[in-house]
């Protein structure tokens, strides 16, 4: 019988032929599958491997089995280089199949986990500027309900200058009246908070200057100016820590002269804190950055009252690491430093222990 070939057709072969399974890993038109095997129960899991070629188990059955480990070895100098070079790289694929999956378990988790926090972080934050639009909106209303009743008062009394002009001549001006009329139409508040501008220029009034007292509201943490950095952001002590923080975050204190002098307590609101994760990740960060950001996450876990944190690095050239290193020999809070166990990142992560 005559056998007829269809150019383009697709093919699966079956088969233990070790040039095929090379073939395949060498041709971008074909791809390897196997049958995952578990050598350590002697039984299939039935999970198709795409992408990994199936190694012969016959060496590691048969000493399962109980075949003398001499027989065996035997067997193995029977087998060509080539053979046991693929069975070596089957086994190295294998290993590296199921690190990365491991490692996508982890990272799908950390998402899933960094997801939900978003949302009620989101929600949080709207709630809050909810909250506070509502409470802006009652306190203006009640006090246009006090500007009213003095306006009310007001007119009355401006009625009663005008009878006044009319009955007994007296030198009263109308400009007078009307500058009046005026400045009492001007203590009227609007009460969409958008409109507020009394707010807003108050804010712009308020200037900071080095050696001032101020409250940094992000930490609920007082402090002194120590100098600024740029427009936006100012160095401020806090305690025995220096940190960089943003204008916005920023209130200065009413300085009181007559108060008794009280010893001085540093203290941290952990309520108002917030929320600082216990891993910071610099996974590719430019060096100067992830430097920077290692600096104000150390001070922030600090002030968190962290006993342990974890610096996710990577490997990469071993430059952000060795960076992240030597800033933790250089900080006397640190009371030790290691890499993680391998099944949380090895030498890819940094775990840090504070004293």
């Amino acid at each position: 019988m005559d056998q007829i070939g269809i150019v383009g057709a697709n093919v699966v072969a079956s088969t233990h032929y070790p040039e095929l399974k090379i073939y395949g890993y060498n041709r971008p038109q074909t791809i390897n599958a196997s049958m995952e095997f578990d050598v350590a129960t002697l039984q299939p899991t039935y999970r198709l491997l795409i992408g990994v070629p199936g190694r012969s188990n016959a060496f590691d059955i048969s000493t399962r089995l109980g075949l003398p480990e001499s027989i065996v070895n035997q067997a193995k100098q029977l087998m060509t280089d080539d053979s046991q070079d693929l069975n070596n790289m089957i086994t190295d694929l294998e290993n590296q199949r199921k690190a990365a999956e491991t490692e996508y378990q982890a990272l799908r988790y950390e998402v899933t986990e960094a997801t939900d926090l978003h949302q009620q972080l989101s929600t949080a934050y709207q709630q809050f500027f909810e909250d506070r639009e509502t409470e802006m909106t009652k306190a203006k209303e009640k006090a246009n309900q006090i500007v009213e009743k003095a306006e009310e008062k007001a007119d009355k009394v401006i009625t009663n200058l005008r009878q006044m002009q009319l009955n007994q001549g007296a030198q009263i001006k109308e400009n007078q009246l009307i500058d009046a009329k005026t400045t009492l139409n001007e203590l009227h508040q609007e009460t969409a908070l958008k409109k507020n501008k009394v707010l807003q220029r108050a804010k712009r009034q308020q200037t900071l200057k080095e050696g001032d007292e101020v409250l940094v509201t992000s930490y609920g943490q007082r402090g002194t100016l120590l100098r600024q950095i740029d427009a936006h952001n100012w160095e401020v002590q806090m305690g025995i820590i220096k940190m960089k923080i943003d204008s916005a975050d920023i209130e200065k204190q009413k300085v009181v002269e007559d108060q008794r002098p009280q010893r001085q307590v540093t203290t941290v609101n952990s309520g108002g804190m917030r929320h600082i994760k216990a891993q910071l990740d610099l996974r590719g960060k430019r060096y100067e950055e992830a430097m920077g950001e290692v600096d104000q996450y150390i001070d922030a876990a600090l002030l968190a009252n962290y006993q342990q944190v974890t610096i996710v690095h990577g490997k990469g050239t071993g430059a952000i690491r060795q960076g992240v290193q030597e800033y933790l020999q250089g900080n006397r809070q640190v009371k030790k430093y290691e890499y993680a166990p391998s099944n949380a990142g090895g030498n890819g992560a940094t775990i840090v222990t504070f004293k």
